[in-house]
């Protein structure tokens, strides 16, 4: 007689029981944060210590959607301003991201961690299309599900794209990684009195134009209740300590 594991072998981790505050979350990287010093790009030592920080937090139950922006390889807004039709170079960076997505998606697989990317633009020869019931049950299979190609239209951001994809998985939180530890009330990086908020409303955001998204990604995640907390990603172990609720973060919310 074949001699069947226990059930606790074979039963998911339970995030909570695991220390952390979420169940399911929707992580935001922008492109930069993937090219690590090289000033373009992907830098996949930079990649490796990202993907290593999400399969930590994957041990311990939780189920994550990721959305990654383009910007270290294409911005569509700064080649409209240097004469490109603006919807060609939203396009443009939606392309961007997929080619980011697959980087990651690469750099998970490589770490045992299973991966899916889904793209809002079809292209099957290279990831599956993005369709809601299947990205749900990649996530309930405790398989990180990253959204490329945006929106699959031109002039949303991938900001926008983070708050909608949450609001879509019933995710309970979207996580914002930047590269400072917080939301300000103006650029910490050239006013050193610049004011950090523990924690600040969704109005106070968009009447003040704080910068944490933009106003249609707030809007959303406002009209869909979902919080958004800002931190750092400057060291990947962040992640694990704001799951936990130990991070300097902002939190945005009603």
């Amino acid at each position: 007689m074949i001699e069947q594991p226990p059930a606790s072998a074979t039963r998911p981790a339970d995030p909570l029981a695991a220390g952390l505050k979420y169940r399911r979350v929707l992580l935001k990287l922008s492109g930069e944060a993937l090219m690590g010093k090289t000033g373009y790009g992907i830098d996949m030592t930079t990649v490796m210590g990202l993907a290593g920080a999400i399969k930590e937090a994957m041990q311990s139950g939780l189920e994550l959607g990721l959305v990654i922006g383009g910007g270290n390889i294409f911005r569509g807004l700064q080649g409209a301003a240097k004469g490109m039709d603006r919807a060609s170079g939203d396009y443009m960076g939606m392309l961007a991201t997929v080619m980011n997505a697959l980087a990651f998606q690469n750099a998970l697989e490589n770490l045992s961690v299973k991966a899916r990317v889904l793209s809002a633009i079809p292209m099957p020869t290279v990831c599956e299309a993005f369709v809601r019931s299947k990205a749900l049950h990649h996530l309930e299979e405790r398989r990180v599900v990253i959204f490329a190609a945006g929106t699959g239209n031109p002039f949303f951001t991938t900001d926008t794209t983070a708050a909608l994809r949450a609001a879509e998985m019933s995710c309970e939180v979207i996580l914002k990684a930047t590269q400072v530890d917080g939301v300000y009330d103006s650029d910490p990086n050239k006013n050193p009195a610049a004011k950090r908020y523990d924690t600040v409303g969704y109005a106070e955001v968009l009447a003040k134009d704080l910068k944490v998204m933009d106003g249609a990604a707030i809007a959303l995640a406002r009209d869909n209740n979902i919080p958004v907390v800002v931190f750092s990603i400057d060291d990947p172990a962040n992640l694990g300590r704001v799951l936990r609720g130990t991070a300097t973060c902002t939190r945005v919310s009603g």
